[in-house]
């Protein structure tokens, strides 16, 4: 057994309190040795301690949130272990350009990458997925999870407002570190979504260069371009040196030299962004092997209905006792 607040169980020495009390009650005699013995009524009164007793035990079970041990099962299905790293600067709030998928208008980036993320998630029941958000610095919103109303929860999250910044060498590494202390289920992936890119140190380099072979990890990235933005994919685009190149197209060069497997995008409007979504969905069904906690069962409900009915049972208990006095 384990409790979800074992802090609570620092009251039990309360139910000892009915034990502890003498009450007196009945009427006063002039003579005690009149008053006959009444075993019934000693063993009456003392299970009426007990039961007292019971009902603070069963109180402060209640409220230590005793529950049962958790149970591990294997399940295999098709999927991957998946780190959505979402860029979260301020320009994730721009429109995008043109109308959107179902006529929707003006819709901004933000609000299409959530929207297509849920339907991303929705779609695949065997992933495990984490959620890491960036622009200044990184937030690990929520680690590898099977949990869909967490899940959920962490996209919604991941909507917040930004900063200008976009420090994306910091969301990479975040995400990859997502991996180090969960066994591997055959197939990863980082899914990188932004509408720019800034400069990463050496430092970062070599770092998310290490992380990504170790943990053996998929790399996808989605741009959302400006429609008249740089493109990563212009092999005409020529700086006078390697300083001059755009932070995008320095990015794509560096992702493109790391010793795995690595698809770029770009995404226009939420169009194209729906079909990057869709390859990626596509790409990454392979066979895989993991592990499904079962939470143990919660028996803070049984303690509550135990404790009302015994508090129920005492109360009826003390009503037949007046009205015997009474007629008495």
């Amino acid at each position: 057994m384990n409790f979800a607040y074992p802090w609570a169980l620092a009251l039990l020495p309360f139910a000892l309190i009915p034990l502890w009390l003498n009450r007196q009650e009945g009427k006063a005699y002039s003579w005690m040795t009149i008053v006959p013995k009444d075993s019934l009524s000693d063993i009456a009164s003392l299970l009426l301690r007990y039961l007292a007793v019971a009902i603070i035990v069963s109180m402060v079970l209640s409220l230590a949130g005793l529950h049962g041990p958790i149970s591990q099962i294997e399940r295999a299905g098709k999927g991957a272990q998946t780190v959505l790293v979402i860029d979260r600067s301020a320009s994730m709030d721009d429109p995008f350009a043109g109308a959107g998928v179902d006529g929707r208008i003006g819709e901004t980036k933000s609000g299409a990458a959530k929207r297509l993320i849920t339907q991303f998630v929705n779609a695949r029941a065997d992933d495990m997925i984490g959620v890491v958000t960036f622009s200044n610095s990184a937030m690990h919103v929520i680690p590898l999870t099977q949990s869909r109303e967490a899940i959920h929860a962490a996209i919604t999250a991941a909507g917040g407002s930004g900063l200008l910044q976009t420090n994306i060498g910091a969301g990479v590494t975040t995400g990859v570190s997502m991996f180090e202390r969960m066994p591997d289920s055959g197939s990863r992936a980082i899914v990188l979504l932004s509408d720019g890119a800034g400069r990463i140190s050496p430092k970062a380099k070599q770092k998310i260069s290490d992380w990504m072979v170790r943990q053996h990890a998929n790399l996808y990235w989605i741009v959302l371009r400006q429609p008249d933005g740089i493109s990563i994919f212009n092999p005409k685009y020529q700086g006078a040196t390697q300083d001059d190149e755009p932070a995008e197209i320095e990015l794509h060069k560096f992702f493109q030299s790391l010793k795995i497997k690595y698809q770029a995008y770009e995404a226009e409007d939420p169009k194209t962004l729906q079909s990057a979504i869709q390859d990626i969905n596509m790409r990454e069904r392979n066979p895989i092997r993991y592990i499904e906690k079962i939470p143990g069962r919660d028996y803070s409900s049984f303690f509550i209905l135990l404790a009302t009915f015994m508090i129920s049972l005492l109360l009826l208990i003390k009503l037949l006792g007046i009205k015997s006095w009474q007629q008495a």
